[in-house]
């Protein structure tokens, strides 16, 4: 059994993670902290066995047995609070974006190698099912050497926190370090890592804010280069739907993900194409992502159980904030094309 504390009971925890926690067997929520009263009352009605703290400080001086923290609270305390834990010798699971710089990840890979520990982003979306789907068609080789993807995020508002404590801190620079693309780009970037086979060398980034009452951008376009080929993607909180449209194209066919329906072409180089059709129903309409957190899960306790302190999704996480920070960059400087200087793959 897993004796784990959650810091920050939100949205994404009330809803997503805790959830997923009581439908496992191995593993026990035994304390909550959170800023808010209100939230900390609703997590005494969801895990009345749980200790509840006002601070995550103290949290970590009190409970001496925990085997890891779930850290989901906005990404401008990710750092402190993963450095703190590491320091007293305890796994951690953190929300995306890892961190809101690049000096900050890197400091939690040093951390993470020097106390032995894991730190394991919370990339969930590559457990949606139509998104595995996805990673066994470009295994299967069917359509050929992946060369160019595009990923196109619609939605039509940013995420809401809860409404007892600032329900709208995604667009307060100050909790979120960013817009969409702090919030919303690692999960279009580790995607691209994945189907691209390798990291980006190059990024160009355009930012645009539509709704000014905000201190935040709501729109991102990144064309991101790879060894192999190119990335674009395309996130919005100003569109009239909420939507992911993904598609993948390869030197012998191409494969066209909207929300659950897919659409596989293949055999280009034949000169007889085929094509085929499907539905992989994967719950995109559901913003908790309940049902793909016990797979993540299941990556991070295996990498506990291992000792990968430093491994791949940890790596990925680092290389999602460089793009991110290197986006606000390209974009600030006219939309220039910037190296990626950090070789994330050496960390």
């Amino acid at each position: 059994m897993l004796k784990g504390a959650i810091v920050g009971f939100g949205f994404i925890s009330a809803k997503g993670h805790h959830p997923a926690y009581l439908e496992r067997e191995d593993v026990d929520i035994v304390a909550v902290a959170d800023v808010c009263p209100a939230r900390l009352e609703a997590a005494r009605a969801v895990a009345p066995g749980a200790r509840l703290y006002a601070d995550w400080r103290e949290l970590l001086a009190r409970e001496t047995d925990l085997d890891f923290v779930d850290v989901a609270t906005p990404p401008h305390v990710h750092a402190p609070i993963a450095l703190a834990a590491l320091e007293r010798g305890v796994h951690v699971l953190c929300e995306k974006p890892l961190t809101t710089t690049v000096a900050e990840a890197r400091t939690l890979v040093d951390a993470a190698r020097a106390h032995r520990r894991v730190v394991f982003p919370a990339h969930n979306y590559k457990h949606a099912p139509v998104v595995k789907f996805a990673h066994q068609i470009i295994q299967s080789g069917r359509i050929g050497t992946v060369r160019a993807v595009t990923l196109n995020t619609f939605r039509t508002t940013h995420a809401k926190g809860v409404p007892e404590w600032n329900t709208d801190w995604r667009r307060d620079k100050k909790l979120s370090g960013g817009g969409i693309a702090m919030d919303h780009g690692s999960h279009s970037f580790y995607l691209t890592f994945a189907w691209l086979g390798s990291l980006p060398t190059h990024v160009t980034a355009k930012t645009l804010t539509l709704e000014r009452q905000w201190d935040t951008e709501d729109n991102l376009n990144a064309v991101l280069t790879f060894p192999s080929g190119y990335a674009h993607t395309f996130l919005t909180w100003t569109a009239g739907v909420r939507k992911v449209v993904y598609s993948l194209q390869g030197s012998d066919g191409a494969l066209v993900i909207d929300d659950d329906d897919w659409e596989l072409t293949t055999g280009k180089s034949s000169g007889k194409p085929a094509m085929e059709k499907g539905v992989i129903e994967s719950d995109w309409m559901d913003a908790s992502h309940t049902k793909w957190f016990s797979s993540l899960f299941d990556q991070f306790k295996a990498a506990m159980r291992s000792g990968d302190f430093v491994n791949r999704e940890l790596r990925e996480a680092v290389a999602c904030v460089q793009i991110i920070e290197t986006c606000y960059r390209s974009s600030a400087e006219g939309s220039r094309e910037l190296p990626l200087a950090v070789d994330v793959a050496a960390l």
